[in-house]
């Protein structure tokens, strides 16, 4: 059984150019080639894909966030995390930790049904 849970202080709220980290620990049996990453969802608004890193270790992002989020993995590639810097307003969201066997693509995909991913966990950017 695949498990995703956000680890440490996780979100918060922060204001205009703060910076936060996610993290999230993956445990159960999970393919290799899943990909791992994180996607948000604000109110009333549809799921957008953050970021996604491959089985080989590559990086992928949203045009949204380049630059500003760093995605990266343990060797064991049992924790995940995402570096979020100079945060906007528009960052305020939901934000998922997930796996998919999907290609990298299909991460960005509006509204993706990824096949694993956790609770959740809030990020807030006051201006």
């Amino acid at each position: 059984q695949v498990q995703l849970q956000e680890s440490g202080s996780g979100g918060g709220s922060v204001q205009s150019g703060g910076s936060l980290t996610l993290s999230c620990i993956v445990s159960g049996n999970l393919y290799s080639w899943y990909r791992r990453g994180w996607f948000r969802q604000a109110p009333g608004k549809e799921r957008e894909g953050v970021a996604v890193i491959d089985s080989d270790g590559t990086a992928t992002y949203a045009n949204s966030v380049k630059g500003r989020f760093t995605i990266s993995e343990d060797t064991t590639k049992s924790r995940l995390h995402m570096e979020m810097n100079n945060l906007k307003p528009e960052d305020t969201a939901m934000y998922y930790c997930a796996a998919d066997s999907g290609s990298v693509s299909s991460w960005f995909w509006s509204d993706y049904p990824y096949n694993y991913k956790d609770q959740g966990t809030q990020v807030t950017v006051s201006s």
